[in-house]
């Protein structure tokens, strides 16, 4: 029989300092991943925002020639909302700084569509929606055509 000490097993296991120095390192990559996500979740609500009042604005076109009457866009920069409204009666209304967590500037407060689908008002209107460091903008022509 042979004889083997209590004690003389060995057994594998990790120090304090290369336990803290894996923990450091999870924790330096973690902080750049959340940036960039951080970075991508502004730069999709700013382009949500953009295509959102897109719609709105081709939808008040659309209005105007189906209901062959002038269609408002009013665009309030203070709640970051537009509002659609037609013979004085809003058809609709996208707060867009509640929904995408915007803020909106503008170089008019307002356009108005004729029966033609022809833009009064929207001589090269641009609006920016930013969230963060992100910016997303929307052009619409003399004519009313719009891009994003």
């Amino acid at each position: 029989m042979r004889f083997r000490p209590m004690h003389s097993t060995v057994r594998a296991g990790v120090t304090l300092a290369e336990l803290c120095l894996v923990l450091a390192l999870v924790g330096i990559l973690a902080s750049i991943a959340m940036t960039q996500v951080a970075r991508y979740l502004e730069r999709a609500a700013a382009r949500a925002a953009v295509a959102e009042a897109a719609s709105v604005v081709l939808r008040a076109r659309d209005e105007a020639m189906a209901q062959r009457t002038p269609v408002s866009v009013r665009i309030d920069t203070a709640t970051a909302a537009l509002e659609l409204s037609a013979r004085g009666v809003v058809l609709s209304r996208a707060a867009l700084g509640h929904a995408h967590g915007v803020t909106l500037s503008t170089t008019r407060d307002s356009l108005t569509y004729d029966v033609r689908g022809l833009g009064y008002g929207a001589a090269n209107l641009t609006l920016v929606a930013r969230r963060g460091a992100a910016a997303e903008s929307l052009v619409v022509s003399r004519l009313g055509r719009v891009r994003w």
